[in-house]
């Protein structure tokens, strides 16, 4: 994340300062590989690139510069500051943490090294330690512009026993140039930036309570009520974080919270680029997600209320002892020999097809557009399941009812993929109906296995696959668009799987685009058939196979569509429009 993360205090003599600063270094790119660039030019290519991008950039000081820099540098003179306004000493060389993945270097010191940036850090401090403050003194807050940057700042108290009011003031603030980022990264870095808070306050209280119950100062202040407060301080009022928590190993463990925060928060968000609506299959998958939630919420309501009515009786109560139950040590007796199965079944549509053949591909491919129930024999589960895998590819989300293995047979209604063992009987209207086919597998002939050794090169190759149906597809017939369009896809090799995946996702929308204005204009207008014979000439879906097809994909609309159209026609708009 491009951003710099700094921890600021206002001092009672200096005001607010900067504390401590940790920002990202972008290595450069790979300019004059080999040209004989000497290591340290390298390095100082790469300080050169601040965390925040900057329209033009003067010479970077090294971490060392800048925690004690003299005037002319980007820091403040050394006569500015005191104990609670320094946090490394001077000559420090600061922290430096590498990031071997991203080739990024997150740095700490005092001050950021570009003269622009601690300009801006120092105003980002200004302003959250002054005027931009949350109710309270104390919380989160925003504020910021495009020339200087959007700052998210929290502000807190540190207890001190010398201080006035017994505190000092605090806040951890994050720079950056991008403002949508930062506010949608808003309830990640409250949470963390809260922990690092808590873990500071926790620290300094105990110091301060173990002061209190040493020396208490309320007390002997009381007694010293009318003395001038600048004489009350006897120089004490500048004391350094690392003194309030006792903790002289805090500059590096804020560069550790720091460079990480700057790391996960830049990792844990994404861009996706969304054109127009959401399509179906996402509204469906959407609404099947919340009737999961919605039943989960049900089954964990109703077993609360169980265990609440359930009386709790110890062990024995109830005329019986409780015992453990017994493992099973045959389970465990393989675990030391167990090695992964490689996988068995079908990657592609395309491998699908090779595996088949074209004629009996086709076949099925058919019945699956047509929402004919497709039922798979075999003794393999896996390639059961991968089967059906490649195959709901070719259909909306939401015409896809599968019972990957079945003990018995499943009507027609329940699922149009359905697996079954090699026993298990199918009805005899079944086998003969057209709106069924059926994929047998079985142990493919001696004569075509291949030789020893090659069987992992296509493990397909022990089997033999039998597709029948009652209503079988000529090879010559013409039938839907869609299956012709989907089958040259597959045929042509210029075309690696990716990009038959977005031929079919294009040919999917294509076609639901269809079934939406169908519905609306069948179902929502309720035209005439013979209105809807012409649409369905306009759509260049007038053939049978088109109908079968475009009313059986008309199940898959999502129920969010569905209510939007009937809620837009029965508003009163709606009515005055068609009247």
């Amino acid at each position: 994340m491009n951003a710099i993360v700094a921890l600021c205090h206002f001092c009672e003599l200096h005001g607010p300062r900067t504390l401590f600063c940790t920002e990202v270094l972008h290595a450069p790119l790979p300019q004059g590989a080999g040209s004989g660039d000497s290591p340290g030019q390298g390095e100082q290519a790469e300080e050169e690139e601040g965390g925040i991008q900057m329209s033009g950039r003067g010479r970077a000081h090294s971490p060392a510069e800048g925690a004690g820099a003299e005037p002319g540098s980007a820091g403040p003179r050394k006569s500015d500051m005191c104990e609670g306004c320094r946090s490394l000493a001077a000559g420090h060389p600061g922290y430096i943490s590498h990031d071997k993945e991203t080739s990024i270097k997150y740095v700490s010191h005092q001050h950021p090294n570009h003269p622009q940036l601690f300009s801006i850090v120092r105003q980002a401090c200004v302003r959250s330690l002054s005027c931009e403050v949350c109710p309270g003194r104390e919380g989160p807050i925003f504020f910021g512009d495009e020339q200087h940057g959007f700052v998210f700042s929290h502000t807190f108290f540190i207890k001190d026993s010398l201080a006035r009011g017994f505190q000092r003031w605090y806040s951890i603030i994050a720079i950056m140039m991008d403002r949508i980022y930062l506010i949608s990264s808003w309830p990640f870095l409250l949470a963390r930036v809260r922990a690092i808070i808590d873990e500071l306050q926790g620290k300094a209280l105990k110091v301060f309570e173990a002061e209190q119950f040493g020396c208490p100062q309320r007390a002997q202040r009381m007694n010293t009520a009318f003395t001038p407060f600048l004489h009350q301080r006897n120089g004490n009022a500048a004391r350094s974080l690392t003194s309030l928590t006792s903790d002289d190993n805090l500059w590096a463990c804020l560069h550790t919270s720091f460079a990480w925060l700057l790391k996960a928060c830049g990792s844990r968000l994404t861009e996706k680029l969304l054109e127009g609506a959401p399509t179906e299959d996402t509204l469906v998958q959407m609404e099947k997600l919340a009737d999961l939630e919605e039943e989960s919420e049900s089954w964990d309501n109703s077993e609360t209320e169980e265990e609440e009515k359930a009386p709790v009786l110890p062990g024995g109560a109830d005329g019986r002892e409780l015992t453990k139950c017994p493992t099973d040590s045959s389970l465990l007796s393989d675990r030391g020999s167990w090695q992964p199965r490689k996988p068995t079944g079908f990657k592609s549509l395309r491998h699908m097809r090779q595996v088949l053949g074209a004629q009996s591909f086709r076949m099925l491919a058919w019945h699956v557009l047509m929402g004919n129930q497709v039922i798979w024999k075999s003794r393999d589960v896996d390639l059961v399941h991968s089967a059906f895998e490649v195959l709901r590819t070719m259909l909306p989300v939401g015409c896809v009812r599968i019972i990957p293995y079945s003990s018995q047979y499943e009507e027609a209604y329940r699922c149009n993929f359905l697996g079954l063992s090699p026993q298990v009987q199918v009805p005899a209207h079944v086998l003969s109906s057209e709106f069924a086919v059926v994929v047998e597998v079985h142990a493919a002939p001696r004569s075509t296995l291949l030789p020893a050794g090659h069987e992992d090169e296509q493990p397909l190759s022990k089997y033999e696959f039998v597709v029948t149906s009652g209503s079988p597809v000529a090879a010559d017939r013409v039938g839907p668009p869609i299956l012709n369009k989907i089958e040259a896809a597959l045929t042509n090799q210029n075309l690696s799987v990716d990009v038959v995946d977005q031929c079919l996702f294009c040919l999917k929308e294509e076609w639901m685009n269809k079934v939406k204005v169908l519905f609306k204009f069948t179902k929502v207008d309720s035209r005439p058939k013979e209105d809807t014979q012409r649409l369905l000439s306009v759509l260049g879906a007038a053939e049978e196979d088109n109908v079968k097809l475009l009313k059986f994909w008309m199940t898959g609309l999502s129920k969010t569509y569905k209510s939007h159209l009937m809620s837009t026609v029965r508003s009163p708009m709606a009515s005055e429009a068609r009247s």
